[in-house]
């Protein structure tokens, strides 16, 4: 007979990982807000839909997911790191570039000066509990404690594989004080009891379409389709979302987890392209985890569609979130390029520790 205690432990972590709310930032006229939480602008694509689970079967399923043999997942063929170029990132103040840490884990260097940190996640698991749940396949491609400072931090919802405790805990105590965490409504509250000890002057909030600003650079919340929980029992209490970054000559499209949806033609219409986007590739199969996440197919789509001069494919490689093999996304992400007519040097993938340097496609700004 298997041992059930690890998964009775799970179970147990889930349960009291969060309880059942109300929506403090409920508004009657935003069509996305629910008085107990938050919606979709659009409706699911009905060609993805999960055969029908009950609640309790539905969560059993998605633990025994967790906590079966991972080797099914394994990658083909290694997945090679490369070692960071700590020197560049120390010492960068006026160039735009991207490492790739792992999963959606990037620290984006805006030009000016200021250094972003998206949905870091350094833990071994990606897991309300240390032993089980998705377990890391690389190590991070840059320390925690090998990253310059961080000014601003981007979080794009409460999964476990983009909004880390321990992470964020370790970032809000770092030299020359704590960074500025941006989240989406709801999740502020969190970060209030879970990392800042009630402290609220280092957090702003926002919902879809708000922005706000750091020293010239502008973060905008971004409406996508995906969904919220971190147990049981709280679904969809926080918003979720993607996040652009523009500043006068550059900007960044950073995607979150989402699904295929109209929301991509929403902010396409609002914004005139951008110079570079992480766009998650990873997690979509079995074909009903593609009302959560996005195949390279589609994310090729939203490639073109927002008119992206260079994207670069996460949610691979790190964590097994999905049921294809670690390293099938970048080839899949190969045939996309090619069935759509996109360059393979407009659309590609990191190595883990990688830095992605976008000479050329703007001038350099003034240094903060």
């Amino acid at each position: 007979m298997p041992n059930l205690r690890p998964l009775s432990a799970l179970v147990l972590g889930l349960l009291l990982a969060g309880c059942a709310n109300v929506n403090p930032y409920f508004d009657s006229n935003k069509p996305h807000h629910r008085p107990e939480g938050f919606a979709n602008n659009y409706p699911p694509n009905p060609a993805y839909q999960r055969p029908k689970l009950g609640f309790f079967e539905g969560w059993a399923a998605r633990i025994r997911n967790w906590t079966k043999d991972e080797a099914v997942r394994a990658p083909g063929a290694p997945i090679e790191p490369v070692a960071p170029d700590l020197a560049f990132i120390h010492a960068n103040r006026s160039e735009p570039a991207l490492t790739w840490i792992g999963h959606a884990t990037f620290l984006f260097q805006t030009g000016t000066g200021l250094n972003i940190l998206t949905d870091p996640v350094f833990d071994e698991r990606a897991s309300p509990v240390p032993f089980a749940g998705p377990k890391r396949h690389q190590r991070p491609g840059v320390a925690l404690a090998d990253l310059p400072r961080i000014d601003v931090v981007l979080l794009s919802h409460s999964h476990y594989d983009h909004l880390s405790k321990d992470s964020l805990r370790a970032l809000y105590r770092q030299a020359g004080g704590p960074p500025l965490l941006v989240a989406p409504l709801g999740v502020d509250l969190w970060l209030e009891k879970n990392v800042t000890g009630g402290e609220r002057s280092r957090i702003v909030k926002l919902d879809w379409w708000d922005k706000t600003t750091v020293d010239g650079v502008e973060l905008h919340l971004l409406p996508v389709f995906h969904w919220s929980a971190r147990s049981p029992w709280d679904r969809n209490e926080t918003l979720w979302g993607g996040f652009a970054v523009t500043r006068p000559g550059f900007s960044f499209f950073f995607s979150g987890d989402l699904a295929y949806s109209k929301d991509i033609q929403d902010i396409a219409a609002r914004f005139d392209g951008f110079d570079l986007a992480a766009v998650g590739i990873g997690a979509y199969q079995p074909v009903w985890y593609r009302n959560s996440h996005v195949s390279p197919d589609e994310a090729v789509r939203i490639h073109r569609e927002l008119k992206v001069k260079r994207s670069v494919g996460m949610h691979w490689g790190t964590y097994p979130m999905g049921q294809e093999r670690l390293d099938q996304a970048p080839l899949d992400l190969a045939t996309a390029r090619a069935a759509q007519g996109v360059a393979e040097d407009a659309f590609f993938v990191m190595k883990h520790g990688a830095t992605y340097r976008p000479v050329g496609l703007a001038a350099p700004p003034p240094t903060r």
